[in-house]
């Protein structure tokens, strides 16, 4: 649960090719027509290029600077050449509403937990503060069993997501 001032962060876990990517951006959509804040933090298993090849910014990495910052007329950013924890980046999330995190599984804030199929229900064990399981089309057969247990949607329910959402987030803000 958040602090007041700070944002309200929103874990979406899942395996890889399990929507998480797709139901960020809808879920960003969404909140942004309740005119709430909303900052993201995704976590790369593998080691991504931000900077492209020949900029500036990337000349400056390139000859070894530790950090990097540019700024236009419409935005910014700052690239740090050492890994971070989830924490960390939250500290830099500030004036805004709301955080949704893509993966970092064992950190500790609520998840939406998305499942593909039967294979991943190992996912549930490992995890804590699982507010929601969000089952994709090869999964939904699950929902029975998990009904109990979890608030269960099926992936593509965006409204049935959004108001678990804005429920947990109503809740946290009290």
């Amino acid at each position: 649960m958040s602090i007041a001032n700070d944002p309200y962060v929103l874990q979406i876990v899942g395996y890889k090719n399990s929507g998480k990517t797709t139901l960020v951006q809808s879920l960003i959509r969404r909140l942004k027509t309740q005119d709430l804040t909303v900052g993201t933090v995704k976590h790369d298993a593998h080691d991504f290029t931000m900077d492209t090849p020949g900029t500036d910014t990337w000349k400056h990495q390139e000859a070894g600077a530790d950090v990097t910052a540019i700024s236009s007329a419409s935005r910014s950013a700052v690239l740090y050449n050492q890994a971070a924890s989830l924490d960390t980046l939250l500290t830099r999330m500030t004036d805004i509403d709301l955080v949704l995190v893509e993966g970092f599984k064992q950190a500790h804030y609520p998840k939406f937990v998305l499942l593909r199929d039967e294979g991943d229900l190992k996912l549930l064990s490992s995890l804590t503060q699982i507010e929601a399981v969000l089952l994709g089309p090869g999964a939904e057969g699950l929902q029975p069993s998990l009904a109990p247990r979890y608030a269960v949607y099926k992936r593509d329910d965006a409204d049935g997501i959004t108001r678990r959402f804005n429920a947990l987030f109503g809740q946290a803000r009290l």
